[in-house]
């Protein structure tokens, strides 16, 4: 029997079951014994009918007699049958509506049967049991630690574990796919051991050795791949890219600012410049909480290249937070420059820094500015460019690129950020202010350092949060009107722009989803007295960036959106957003949009409405009572969620028990050590770096 064998030369199966097989992407031997169990069952333990326990599933060893068929009410049918253990006790086993056990067992026939344990009046049954005839070989579905299949159409576990028995003797032929050196060292299974394990494990050790290896596999071809990116983006060797640390420049930045920064920003600063000075395209993610202040990490790079006289892109994924990065970026750069300016002449002279020419391109630019900004960078005489998507466009070159820095890497696609990095392979800044868990980014971003900023700078209060029921509104609603009297603005979130189209009689839950159309009629006349505009993304980029200047400049006081504003928004004066259907997102998402508030000096507040009494106990809901570290909710909802559906694995085959294994920081440490070990790279040298 060959692993390249199909399967209907082998098995002795119906062309429905082969088409089954099929439709799973099943077809050679080797097909189907990579197809693996998702759980187990541990029926091992042979008991008697006098030591089982009633209403327990147990596993008996005996013979059938007085086997028949009985027809009861209705047309149905039961099979019947006098069970005998080894030590002489009696049980009937019984099935229900399966004719067709009686033509598969026979009077005298010795079985093991499993099932659970009844009494029916003072008789002892077994209802339903799973039956298997002992012929003197192995047993496949009782006796030992029996697999659990995916099941998938005709394809049951049963079925499964009976192919698997006739394919076993196939499975010593499964080549080996990690490096023998590696399954020495890091004591691992080898990989027909480990096929072998998992579909006949003779105890629970085994089959925990055999997902190791499952696991340790997966994540070594996970960091071996991610590594081979970054020495592939790295081969690229360019004098031109170092560019030196300026300490007396990061200071004099420090020391013209109204705070202090955080430690977590220095180290940060400190990481990415020592990257810079090297003469290969640095790879790094900077990863920070709502309001850990990543954008003065990324001014200080980009002042350093300047004092270098390098160019830099910053590329964000919509128009508004370009112009806001625009905008502050510019602010802290100017104060930089009038502060080096303004010191005495030694200062000065150490660190000279050229007054900033920043350019703004996006998709709304006009065409004779956006022009003029194109030859600006390919002359060399624009030193920064902030933009979306437009910046990646073929006719944008560059004189000097020193570095690009992707803000929400994750909302771009992998050939949209490749194709930024192709100008010129500079050095590569990721940030997320997405909170992973540091086990999952070093697997998600395996091509990446990793920066991370756990402070929040300044002395930003607490945002209070309160899950509310929708019994609740009209007190929230008070406490709004009193808040605006006050002078502050509110954000109201809808998962809807409109209602769906048929959503009251195709799906009534839908709704009952609020949509932004129809809470602002609503919010208009529950507050007259309050001017209420909208924000979605269907509007134009001139739309939208008009209404939020509205908003910014306080003419309006309550904004109501999608979650478009998620990313980046800045509003100081803006004290409360309400989320409504808040169930509908993830924690990462109603924490990016928690932190659109509380960034100015008064107390703010989220309110998470839920669009039922029942939704407003929920213990994931209420997790955003208790914390407002984003990292510490990530974490929250790994446990929840699972890494399958956080980091797109659920689809890819792996049992559910492998799963845990991926999450382990000392499996993805060997895994990482043992792919730069096999690249040829110094071991550990980025170990969790």
């Amino acid at each position: 029997m060959q692993l390249t064998t199909l399967l209907p030369a082998v098995l002795r199966t119906t062309k429905d079951f082969v088409e089954a097989l099929e439709l799973m992407g099943i077809r050679t031997v080797e097909d189907l014994l990579l197809y693996l169990p998702r759980a187990y069952e541990d029926l091992s333990q042979m008991q008697t009918i006098a030591t089982a326990q009633v209403g327990e599933k147990v596993t008996i060893r005996g013979t059938v007699d007085q086997t028949k068929v009985v027809r009861i009410r209705g047309g149905k049918q039961i099979v019947t049958a006098q069970f005998t253990d080894s030590d002489g006790a009696t049980a009937e086993a019984v099935w229900f509506n399966q004719p067709h056990i009686k033509r598969m067992i026979s009077d005298g026939d010795e079985v093991v049967l499993t099932g659970k344990l009844t009494l029916n009046g003072r008789k002892i049954q077994l209802q339903s049991p799973v039956f298997e005839k002992q012929t003197g070989k192995p047993l496949v579905h009782s006796g030992r630690l029996v697999p659990i299949y995916p099941q998938h159409d005709r394809i049951n576990t049963r079925w499964l574990r009976e192919k698997m028995s006739l394919l076993k003797p196939a499975i010593a032929a499964i080549t080996e796919t990690l490096p023998q050196e590696i399954l020495d060292e890091e004591k691992l299974l080898s990989r027909s051991e480990t096929i072998k394990a998992l579909h006949f494990p003779d105890d629970p050790a085994q089959v925990d050795r055999a997902m190791e290896r499952l696991a340790f596999e997966k994540m070594y071809d996970l960091q071996r791949t991610a590594l081979e990116r970054k020495m592939q983006w790295q081969q690229a060797v360019d004098a031109r890219l170092k560019t030196p640390m300026d300490v007396e420049l990061i200071r004099a930045l420090f020391q013209s600012l109204k705070f202090t920064p955080t430690s977590s920003q220095k180290i940060a600063i400190y990481e990415i410049l020592r990257d810079m000075e090297k003469d290969v395209p640095m790879s790094r993610l900077l990863e920070g909480d709502v309001g850990s202040g990543k954008t003065l990490v990324a001014v200080a790079v980009i002042a350093n290249v300047l004092r270098h006289h390098g160019q830099s892109a910053l590329m964000v994924p919509t128009e508004v937070l370009a112009r806001q990065h625009a905008s502050g970026i510019s602010r802290l750069l100017l104060n930089l420059h009038s502060f080096l300016h303004q010191g005495d002449a030694g200062a000065l002279r150490a660190t000279p820094l050229q007054l900033p020419r920043l350019a703004l391109l996006t998709g709304s630019t006009p065409k004779s500015e956006a022009d003029e900004i194109r030859r600006g960078l390919a002359a060399g005489t624009v030193d920064i460019v902030i933009g979306t998507h437009a910046l990646i466009e073929d006719k944008v070159t560059f004189r000097d690129l020193r570095l690009v820095i992707v803000d929400e890497q994750h909302r771009f696609g992998v050939v949209q950020r490749q194709r930024l990095r192709d100008k010129g392979s500079p050095h590569f800044l990721s940030m997320t202010a997405t909170p992973i868990p540091r086990t999952l980014a070093l697997t998600a971003y395996g091509d990446h350092d990793l920066s991370v900023l756990l402070e929040k700078p300044g002395r930003r209060q607490p945002i209070h949060t309160k899950v509310v029921s929708p019994d609740d509104r009209v007190t929230v609603e008070r406490f709004i009107d009193h808040q605006i009297d006050e002078g502050r603005q509110v954000f109201v979130i809808c998962p809807l722009i409109q209602e769906a189209v048929g959503a009251l009689h195709a799906m009534p839950l839908l709704a009952e989803v609020k949509n932004v159309q129809a809470e602002v009629k609503r919010l208009r006349i529950e507050f007259p007295r309050r001017t209420i505009t909208m924000l979605h993304g269907k509007l134009s980029s001139e739309e939208k960036q008009s209404i939020m200047q509205e908003f910014r400049d306080r003419r309006s006081d309550i904004l109501v959106s999608t979650s478009v504003i998620e990313v980046g928004i800045d509003i100081p004066n803006s004290t409360i957003i309400i989320i409504e259907g808040a169930e509908r997102f993830g924690l990462a998402q109603l924490h990016q949009l928690r932190g659109r508030v509380g960034r100015g000096d008064h107390k703010s507040h989220c309110f998470l409405f839920t669009t039922s009494r029942e939704q407003a106990q929920s213990q994931r809901l209420k997790a955003m009572e208790k914390h407002d570290s984003g990292f510490m909710l990530a974490e929250i909802d790994l446990k929840l969620r699972g890494p399958g559906e956080l980091f797109g694995l659920r689809q890819s085959g792996i049992p559910d028990a492998e799963m845990g294994y991926l999450m382990k920081p000392e499996l993805i440490a060997r895994a990482r050590r043992a792919a730069e070990k096999f690249l040829g790279m110094r071991s550990g040298e980025k170990i969790l770096s």
